[in-house]
């Protein structure tokens, strides 16, 4: 396996290529991106893992629905759309007029008063697994706070159904108005009019799965690599339902073998692919964005303490020296390009340094210094990128041998001499004097 791996590598990612590799060989890099991460297994058990979320949770969304839709009208509009996603499990129709019947009941007014916290909670639940799964997607460790989630979580679980409602209660009643009738009867637009009806459905879940790849991840998230993502996962979710539908379809042996739990069985694997290919598109709209991590996936690779220590310290010159400028604020792609080197490279040394409130970042994602220049010591810059979170406790230097640990503490004492209280400050100012100097005549 090593072997093959090695050669698809040597294969997709030549060292010494020369200009732009061909539109087959980039397109082969995501398509073997995203068969190894499947393979590698994290995917598919978060999708299985959404999968119970979504049984346990889905009744609470949709009476939460269900009850909004009541009050303008669109409760009728609910049963297309349950169609829609459902329709590759067997025996759609009464599976959806099972749920319906269920939704009318559920939400009498004294259930829904008593249920109201589950409801909540259950639909809260799964918004943030769902915003989980996207994260580690993307490699956020930091989700939003309690009260993003509560908004925003609650708005999407709301509103998300009974704007899928009014679309396709606006596309059923566009299919059976007069004016498409008569377009139908023209010889050349009986055609063109049937075409843009069954491509509208298409439109609608490519627009729903742009959505959610844009603004579900708790990062900033580009428009065209959520639009690239979410035509494909698009195309790939409705060709999956169709080969479903004729896969269960041809199984009556295994509807007969399983009787009435065949129904169960077929709509869990429905919900597990539709989620994998939700989560393959959001792993999809991560490598369009960062192309530099289609080689390597979820794996990072190994940086050294002593270049950690100078992409830290060069990190920190630059922001440092650009604070006072007008319009500050490096980025992060920018800053990377700056110092020629690989963004997964510089994010996890930002990381240790915005943990120790050295740098933080404004709302539109510039990178700033933590606090004034003067009071950010070079030692403080070193310790964050050596002991990420603090000083390590019992480490082998302190406990393991008293010799080592003697040398570890002379070595430490001869840093911090050599450093002098030294600031980023001073250090700003030394390479604005050097830079001075380069440019005399």
């Amino acid at each position: 396996m090593e072997r093959l791996t090695a050669y698809v590598h040597r294969l997709l990612w030549p060292d010494e290529a020369q200009g732009e590799p061909p539109v087959w060989i980039r397109a082969a890099r995501y398509a073997y991106a995203l068969i190894r991460d499947y393979l590698r297994g994290d995917l598919s058990l978060r999708a299985m893992s959404l999968v119970y979320t979504t049984i346990i949770a889905v009744v609470p969304v949709l009476a939460l629905s269900f009850a909004m839709a009541v009050g303008f009208n669109l409760h009728l509009g609910m049963q297309d759309l349950l169609t829609q996603v459902l329709a590759p499990v067997e025996n759609v129709q009464d599976v959806v007029d099972d749920i319906m019947a269920f939704l009318k009941a559920a939400t009498t007014p004294a259930l829904v008063i008593v249920g109201i916290p589950l409801l909540i909670l259950s639909a809260l639940s799964m918004a943030q697994k769902v915003e989980l799964s996207f994260n580690y997607v993307w490699r956020v460790d930091r989700p939003r706070s309690l009260a993003r989630r509560l908004g925003e979580y609650l708005s999407v679980i709301i509103l998300g159904p009974l704007v899928m409602t009014l679309v396709f209660r606006f596309l059923a009643s566009l299919s059976s108005s007069n004016f498409v009738a008569w377009l139908q009867t023209i010889p050349f637009a009986g055609p063109i009019v049937a075409w843009l009806g069954s491509l509208l459905p298409l439109v609608v879940v490519v627009g729903a799965f742009t959505f959610l790849y844009k603004f579900v991840p708790n990062t900033p998230v580009d428009f065209k690599p959520a639009l690239v993502a979410g035509a494909v996962a698009g195309v790939l979710w409705i060709a999956t339902g169709r080969i479903f539908t004729l896969v269960v379809a041809s199984m009556d042996r295994t509807a007969a073998i399983y009787a009435g739990f065949a129904i169960v069985i077929f709509t869990m694997l429905w919900l597990y692919l539709s989620w994998l290919v939700l989560l393959l598109g959001a792993q999809l709209s991560f490598y369009v964005q960062n192309p530099e991590y289609l080689r390597l996936g979820q794996r990072a690779e190994y940086l050294s303490n002593g270049l950690r220590e100078r992409l830290a310290l060069g990190a920190m010159l630059l922001i440092g020296a650009d604070f006072e400028k007008p319009g500050h604020g490096w980025r992060m792609e920018g800053l990377a390009a700056r110092i020629r080197v690989p963004r997964h490279h510089l994010e996890p040394v930002l990381a240790s340094l915005a943990d120790a409130g050295l740098v933080t970042s404004s709302a539109d994602g510039r990178l700033l210094p933590g606090r004034d220049l003067r009071r950010i010591a070079i030692a403080d810059i070193l310790m964050a990128v050596r002991n990420p979170g603090g000083k390590p406790r019992g480490t082998p230097s302190a406990d393991w041998n008293p010799t080592v640990g003697n040398l570890a503490e002379r070595i430490e004492r001869a840093i911090n001499a050599a450093l002098e209280d030294h600031t980023l400050a001073d250090l700003v100012a030394e390479d604005e004097r050097r830079t001075a100097t380069a440019q005399q005549p």
